[in-house]
């Protein structure tokens, strides 16, 4: 019985620790990086001196920037460069 409860605490930590990791560049595959459309504290990463998701000061902050689907960013009134 020791062994199975041994397996199943390695396989729970397994899947804990694959969860806790930071979402990848291929996770944001088929995506593009819009920037001046994030709501304030909306933005998918890093800009105006901060290094985290959610912490944009204002809304369309043209140096904050979100994921959306490629092709969509301009017809959200967005830029695919910081402005």
């Amino acid at each position: 019985m020791e062994k199975k409860q041994l397996i199943l605490a390695s396989a729970m930590a397994a899947v804990l620790a694959v969860a806790a990791q930071p979402a990848s560049a291929s996770d944001a595959a088929g995506k593009e990086k819009c920037y001046g459309i994030a709501k304030a504290a909306g933005n998918d990463c890093a800009g105006n001196g901060h290094a985290c998701a959610g912490q944009a000061a204002k809304d369309m902050d043209g140096k904050e920037w979100k994921y959306v689907a490629k092709g969509t960013c301009v017809e959200m009134k967005g830029s695919l460069k910081a402005m």
